[in-house]
């Protein structure tokens, strides 16, 4: 306890000294700093807020009153209809499937080619980096790719989303910026004692590695979750569908079009019932990244800065 209120003490008295030393420009731009960041804060935070509340409303009250508190305009319809939907729980499920093996096979090959490249006497090692540094600019295009994907067999099936695009140059980078600024002398050490490059890799640099592990993690997860362009194009069977591809399915089917209904009754209905899937559909599909966000947040500004370019 002692010890705890002598740091407290210490960082108030510190606090204190910081704004006796600064000058009135300091403090005009401190406070100026802070409106902004407030403001960056609520600009963010609002939205997401009414998307939260919105899918607990009533779609009526929604519409015509904006968010409201009162218990009686709130229902759970909105999810009730997204988990008796087979088609959206089958596209989450889709959707970790393809997320968590283009993030194991993102991962794993990033962190390897990271670390061969960050090794000094590796040979060609300027010839492999403009090799990967040129793939970065020029691409085949679409339609070349499709041929590919489809001479290969992979057409409709889940290695047509996981397996494209999940090297990533810019990870490799990243990656084998980390590796470089790792101490030579542990793995020095390591030789001393025997140990195999494979073992220094696996026993010493892995371990050494979990920010940037992380930070590529997280990287490729949430860029895969976000995806639906892929499996638009790839994708023919709807049960393989990710839960992306469904929502915009739903929300298409939701716009009204004409000839579509028969009355105004029910396109007023279609379009209620729409607005109450939209938001429960949004908060359902952001929630594997609000959970993983805290987890990682620890190694994620050490991985980034640590990792990146100089």
């Amino acid at each position: 306890m002692e010890k705890h209120s002598i740091r407290k003490e210490r960082k108030s008295m510190k606090f204190k000294n910081d704004l006796v030393n600064n000058s009135k420009t300091d403090r005009m731009l401190l406070l100026l700093n802070k409106f902004i960041l407030i403001l960056l804060v609520l600009i963010v935070t609002v939205p997401l807020l009414y998307v939260l509340f919105g899918s607990f409303l009533h779609p009526n009250i929604l519409l015509t009153k904006g968010i409201s508190f009162n218990p009686d305009d709130w229902t759970l319809d909105g999810y009730r209809r997204i988990f008796q939907d087979g088609s959206i729980m089958r596209g989450f499920l889709n959707s970790i499937i393809y997320a968590g093996g283009f993030t194991i096979v993102s991962v794993l090959f990033s962190i390897l080619a990271g670390y061969a490249l960050s090794v000094e006497n590796l040979a060609g090692k300027k010839l492999f980096m403009i090799f990967f540094i040129v793939t970065m600019f020029f691409n085949g295009g679409m339609i070349p790719t499709y041929l590919l994907i489809k001479e290969l067999g992979m057409i409709n099936t889940p290695w047509a989303i996981i397996l494209p695009g999940a090297v990533s140059v810019w990870n490799i980078i990243l990656s084998r910026t980390y590796f470089k600024g790792l101490p030579n002398e542990l793995k020095e050490a390591a030789r001393i004692d025997g140990a195999s490059d494979f073992k220094i890799f696996l026993k010493i640099i892995l371990p050494l590695s979990k920010p940037i592990i992380f930070v590529l993690a997280l990287y490729a997860f949430i860029g895969q979750w976000n995806s639906y362009f892929n499996a638009m194009i790839y994708l023919e069977d709807q049960s393989l569908y990710p839960l992306q591809l469904v929502l915009r399915d739903i929300l298409i089917q939701n716009e009204v079009q004409p000839g579509m209904i028969a009355d105004q009754l029910a396109r007023a209905e279609i379009q209620r019932i729409a607005e109450m899937i939209k938001y429960s559909s949004i908060v359902i599909s952001s929630l594997p990244l609000l959970i993983m966000y805290p987890f990682f947040q620890k190694y994620f500004e050490k991985g980034v800065m640590v990792g990146s370019l100089k």
